[in-house]
């Protein structure tokens, strides 16, 4: 095992060209399992290459324990790579594909017997290693190109979107043996994907990208509570984070959030006092589960009547749209309700748990996000009067 960081890494293509990334700054201990998450082409799968040695960088340093690796080949780093193609030999069988780097490296036959017997076992994969690829399935194919990658075992793993291909059940079925294979083995691990949710399962820090640079970094429940931006708000979380455009107001001395079902209004009290915000146009976000159904009438300064415009039956709960100042709005709500399209209901809010974003740069307003990000001014111009 073996910490990794990378200290203002930039990558660019020639001159003239933009920066695909921008100033990197990671660091992670022994043993930790890093998501880098985005959508395509934000530069993870960019940065994973640069870390394996595939791609060069034009500035900073990639520090594998205390060793700067930037400028050596892939082969004398130490890391093992699992890629989205699986990239098997196809006329070798399962044991000569895992043997195969063995083989490379003159290990003595009892010795790769020996591994490839442990990270079958491990994997489940003892009855398959007479087949060919091509008589596998795209479950047992991973299962088979993870196995080769775990007989190196190396001071880092790095995984390159590995489940994408697979089917909706085996996706979710592999992540849970990549957590547990994580957590038998404690190998420093990063893990690329455009999956939020695989993120937000497998890793015990994630670094969310957008243009080649880290918006937030930190651990998953950071990232989910205390986002840094409208990005990270937005692509974290499913369904995702509600935004609601908005002017604030100040009564009784608190600054309030308008809000207009179209049947009611509300006032909702958000417990800020900062004076820089009062009549400042601003995106409130809310997360789905964040909104519930009031008891009774509700409480009249946190809830709203609002009108029904879709339900989402989805089993573990019950997804219901209305519209708050013309804005489509999602409510998580408990299984059991079944609310009819155009019936009324009364939602309340936690004010604690509002955030509010600035709606010219999608920073984060009146507290500070747990951790640093790198945001361009940009960063959220779509999302006005979304």
């Amino acid at each position: 095992m073996a910490t990794l960081e990378l200290r203002n890494v930039n990558k660019t293509y020639g001159p003239g060209l933009p920066d695909t990334l921008k100033n990197i700054e990671l660091s992670i201990k022994e043993g930790e399992f890093l998501i880098l998450v985005g959508p395509s082409g934000c530069g993870k799968s960019t940065l994973m290459n640069c870390i394996a040695g595939l791609e060069t960088i034009t500035g900073g340093a990639i520090m594998i324990g205390d060793q700067d690796v930037s400028g050596m080949s892939p082969k004398d780093r130490d890391i093992a790579m699992v890629f989205q193609s699986y990239a098997l030999y196809p006329t070798m069988s399962v044991r000569e594909n895992i043997e195969f780097g063995l083989k490379i490296r003159k290990m003595p036959q009892a010795d790769i017997d020996a591994e490839v017997a442990r990270v079958a076992k491990l994997l489940q994969i003892e009855h398959l290693l007479n087949r060919k690829p091509g008589q596998l399935s795209g479950g047992q194919q991973q299962r088979v190109a993870m196995g080769r990658a775990l007989a190196r075992r190396p001071k880092i793993y790095l995984f390159d979107e590995p489940l994408s291909n697979l089917d909706a059940k085996l996706r979710v079925e592999m992540r849970t043996e990549m957590k547990l294979m994580h957590q038998r083995l404690k190998t420093t691990t990063v893990y690329v994907t455009h999956d939020q949710i695989e993120a937000m399962t497998l890793g015990d820090k994630v670094a969310v990208m957008k243009d080649g640079i880290i918006q937030q970094f930190g651990t998953p429940k950071e990232i989910y509570n205390d986002p840094a931006n409208l990005f990270v708000a937005s692509f974290i979380g499913s369904p995702p984070m509600n935004f609601v455009p908005m002017r604030l107001k100040r009564k009784d001395g608190k600054l309030v959030a308008l809000l207009d079902s179209g049947q009611a209004r509300c006032e909702l009290p958000l417990g800020m006092n900062d004076a820089g915000l009062e009549d400042r146009d601003v995106i409130l976000g809310l997360r789905p589960e964040q909104i519930v159904l009031a008891a009774g009438e509700g409480n009249g300064s946190s809830s709203i009547r609002a009108e029904v415009q879709v339900t989402e039956p989805t089993g573990p709960d019950t997804l219901v749209f209305v519209q708050l100042n013309d804005t489509k709005v999602c409510c998580r709500l408990a299984p059991d309700v079944a609310p009819q399209v155009g019936e009324t209901l009364t939602l309340q809010f936690d004010p604690a748990k509002v955030l509010l974003f600035d709606s010219n740069t999608g920073e984060r307003l009146g507290t500070v996000a747990a951790l640093p990000a790198q945001v361009p001014a940009d960063n959220v111009t779509q999302f006005k009067g979304r």
